[in-house]
């Protein structure tokens, strides 16, 4: 998207580099991403949705959704990658070719509304991974945990209402995208939370409010909206979170996931930008899937 643009191609290899100066890239399985089909991405988005992605993916140039939201030639391309590498991570969980998987890709997805892209998001990649993981796994209860510094409200448009999935997430508040607070569905378990907030007061929440919610539901599949701007070197957010703060969440959703859910984990890359804080938070979140 150029110089100015926070979702940029060096979030990527941020976390590369960490993982590799971290010494665990070798326990780590890789797989490259192949696109998400029409029909997974319909079951989240409206037709005319990814019809209008398609039209105005330009040749050259820019396309510009909204002042932060920007489509360049290759965009839609690595849309369409992201939202597949969710697809086959759950593929790969459900057939026991690994318990847990991380989703390294951009762009980010969780606010991709059903009819709209929006906040540098064109295709929901995890609202497509759990309406996969339902219509072709079988499965009848999923848990989304998010714990970007944003309120994925997309995934709350998409799957609101549906009591498969229940949906976890703190987020700044109030903050883009300003929604959230507001009569939310009962499979929704929205926890708004001032600017500065620290891990301290997230460890709280999330023993008080998600972790009772979380064994009542008793999920077959755990997915992550894992966005890392609530890191408190992060400029696009306020709160206060540090690597540790990740890697205790992620403690507690192994815990969960071992009890209800065979263990099965599916992580994908949100928000996280301040590129140094961002591997860091990736490592001690991989670390903490994969028991390291």
């Amino acid at each position: 998207m150029g110089d100015w643009h926070p979702e940029s191609p060096q979030r990527l290899g941020a976390i590369n580099d960490q993982l590799l100066a971290s010494g665990i890239m070798s326990y780590l399985a890789q797989m490259e991403a192949a696109p998400a089909p029409d029909a997974a991405i319909l079951r989240a988005h409206s037709a005319e949705h990814l019809a209008s992605l398609r039209r105005h993916s330009p040749t050259a140039g820019y396309y510009t959704v909204d002042p932060d939201t920007v489509m360049n030639p290759h965009t839609l391309e690595a849309a369409l990658h992201a939202a597949g590498a969710g697809i086959q991570a759950v593929d790969a969980v459900m057939a026991g070719q690994a318990e847990t998987a991380f989703c390294a890709v951009r762009p980010p997805g969780h606010h991709a509304c059903r009819d709209r892209a929006m906040g540098f998001c064109f295709l929901n990649n995890i609202a497509i991974a759990a309406l996969h993981a339902l219509a072709h796994h079988g499965l009848t209860r999923i848990a989304i945990i998010d714990f970007d510094v944003h309120h994925g409200n997309g995934t709350e448009d998409i799957l609101a209402g549906d009591e498969r999935v229940l949906m976890c997430s703190f987020f700044q508040h109030p903050f883009f995208p300003n929604c959230g607070t507001h009569n939310p569905a009962p499979n929704m378990l929205n926890e708004p939370v001032p600017a500065y907030t620290d891990g301290a007061r997230v460890r709280e929440l999330v023993t008080e409010h998600w972790l009772p919610r979380l064994e009542a539901h008793r999920p077959e599949l755990i997915l992550v909206s894992a966005g890392f701007d609530a890191h408190r070197e992060d400029d696009l957010g306020q709160m206060a979170l540090v690597e540790a703060d990740y890697a205790w969440i992620t403690e507690q959703l192994v815990e969960v996931a071992a009890r209800h859910a065979g263990n099965r984990i599916v992580s994908m890359l949100e928000g996280g930008y301040d590129l140094s804080a961002l591997g860091r938070s990736v490592v001690a979140h991989i670390r903490a899937l994969g028991g390291l």
